[in-house]
């Protein structure tokens, strides 16, 4: 018997990202930076880079999908373009407290914070384990119950008023899974 692999196109190669929030994150700094670009390539590719660093050990460290949160930063701040209640220097990835103009959101002090306060708030809404590092997140008791959207398809109606939230993370990771 002979077998041919011409046209043969392997898909199973390149893993695909877990869509639970309570996961690990597969894809590197550099997909990641790779991944953003080619949706922002007027971004700053060195604090690209930081940020995207910062997701990966913050969330490993709280047991949530990197690959996950840094695609929510991406939808949540544009890219990082910003706009609306939420502006650059608040270092605020995910518009924690943004709700009006009197209510324009949390500020944290680094990009570093910023994230880590992202990944905990992921962390209230995906996970009923005890946080491993110190709370900085101050709308973390606001999330009830705990654990609550255990996939990306959870937070739609919950994390955001926005029913189809979770099909636009969806359509996000899913260009995530390219690079």
């Amino acid at each position: 018997m002979l077998f041919s692999c011409v046209g043969i196109k392997n898909v199973a190669l390149t893993p695909s990202i877990d869509r639970k929030i309570e996961a690990n994150g597969i894809k590197s700094a550099d997909q990641l930076v790779s991944f953003f670009l080619s949706n922002n390539s007027s971004a700053n590719k060195n604090e690209v880079y930081k940020i995207a660093k910062y997701y990966i050990k913050e969330a490993s460290y709280e047991g949530i999908n990197s690959d996950v949160a840094f695609v929510q930063m991406c939808l949540e701040t544009g890219f990082l373009r910003f706009g609306n209640l939420v502006t650059a220097d608040m270092h605020n990835y995910c518009g924690l407290g943004a709700i009006d103009a009197t209510h324009k959101g949390e500020r944290f002090a680094t990009m570093e914070l910023g994230v880590r306060a992202h990944i905990q708030h992921l962390h209230a809404y995906g996970s009923t384990k005890q946080l491993k590092g110190d709370l900085i997140d101050k709308r973390y008791k606001y999330v009830q119950p705990r654990g609550k959207a255990i996939d990306i398809y959870g937070l739609a109606g919950t994390w955001a008023a926005d029913l189809q939230y979770g099909n636009k993370l969806e359509k996000l990771i899913s260009t995530l899974e390219t690079f």
